[in-house]
């Protein structure tokens, strides 16, 4: 077999299966992601190589010719950090002689990883700020466990919110593409299209946001591709209703279905329902749970919560303390990963195209 990687237009056949649905997989290297993002202005650059499937989003510099290339939660992490690190520099390499002058990365590979981070050393990636809004995760091992142990490993106060939640008649919806007629024990069918549901937690988003002070890009981008990563079956949506699934809404969890785990994407709720059912986000992340047990998942991403700019575990005195400490309740540990690296093959192009790129957003405006 060629130790060179392949670069194409469209995807193999075989493309979600190696780079989704494989352990270490990741949505946003889906055939989903990739026609998402270009309607964006990026160019998908579909990569094979020794079995590896390999999504690189690239956008051309205006005016200057070449480009930059990014490998969004890739490449797809294999057993060994070393081969995922290799896998990195093949197609770099193969993107450099695609006119690509500058290659972004962000596998999520443990950051104690020595021979990942050996090998892309040698290779000239240099560590680089996140492109994603967290490094770190807070993660639950899921593997040979069953639900009645889980949830015994869970701290007491939040078991209590939790039967509390589920005391006072909160329904759970799930909005699933894989689910069918069944939703399952402790889940209720939808009464509404994916759709609507989904528009409506982008309004809950903003909410939450202007309670908690971060802000969120234009409704098309969000929905719309949520709309289509659940159409694949990549994205599970939890709603929570006040005693029917036509009830009044008290949370949303929206979910990510890959590899050998389920991940948090995004969670919300009014402030109104947190006052009145402060048990749902609770109730929200261990239905989660219990899906991902029932999947057979080995792992549930309960999300990352490391400070902005610093990268690290909030103290006690920091915003996200509070979120920190509400995810390790489900029995769920801090996760450190090695985050974004970058290999610039032609400084000056690429310093030249990041200079035309601000002057055409600036003249877009």
């Amino acid at each position: 077999m060629s130790d060179a990687a392949t670069i194409a237009d469209e995807p193999t056949a075989d493309w979600d299966e190696l780079a989704v649905d494989r352990p270490g997989g990741h949505v946003l290297q889906s055939v989903a992601w990739a026609e998402h993002r270009r309607s964006s202005g990026w160019r998908p650059q579909y990569l094979s190589w020794r079995g590896h499937r390999v999504l690189a989003l690239v956008r051309p510099w205006p005016l200057v010719g070449g480009g930059s290339a990014y490998v969004p939660r890739g490449p797809v992490p294999s057993a060994e950090g070393r081969e995922t690190a290799v896998t990195a520099w093949t197609i770099a390499n193969a993107l450099k002689a695609d006119a690509v002058d500058v290659v972004a990365i962000d596998a999520e590979v443990p950051a104690d990883d020595l021979g990942y981070r050996e090998v892309l050393e040698k290779a000239h990636f240099r560590p680089i700020e996140e492109i994603q809004p967290s490094r770190h995760k807070v993660a639950l091992a899921l593997a040979g466990a069953d639900e009645d142990a889980v949830f015994g490993g869970i701290a007491k106060a939040t078991r209590q919110r939790i039967r509390k939640a589920e005391g006072q008649g909160t329904c759970v919806v799930r909005h699933d593409v894989r689910a069918g007629d069944d939703a399952g024990d402790g889940f209720a069918r939808p009464h509404d299209p994916p759709a609507t549901a989904l528009d409506r937690f982008y309004d809950l988003l903003l909410e939450t946001g202007e309670r908690k002070h971060f802000s969120f890009g234009p409704r098309s981008s969000f929905v719309g591709w949520w709309q289509r990563a659940q159409a694949a079956g990549h994205v599970v949506y939890l709603e929570a209703r006040a005693e029917r699934p036509d009830g009044d809404v008290l949370g949303g969890l929206l979910l990510y279905r890959h590899g050998d785990r389920l991940s948090t994407v995004h969670s919300g709720d009014p402030a109104a329902s947190r006052r009145e059912h402060p048990g749902t986000m609770h109730l929200l992340r261990w239905r989660a749970i219990q899906l991902a047990l029932r999947e057979g998942r080995r792992e549930m991403d309960l999300g990352g919560v490391d400070v902005p700019g610093a990268r690290r575990r909030p103290t006690g005195d920091e915003p996200l303390y509070g979120l920190l400490q509400h995810k390790l309740s489900f029995g769920a540990e801090w996760v450190e990963l090695a985050g974004a690296h970058e290999r610039v093959h032609r400084p000056i192009r690429y310093a030249a195209g990041r200079g035309s790129s601000a002057v055409a957003r600036r003249v877009g405006r």
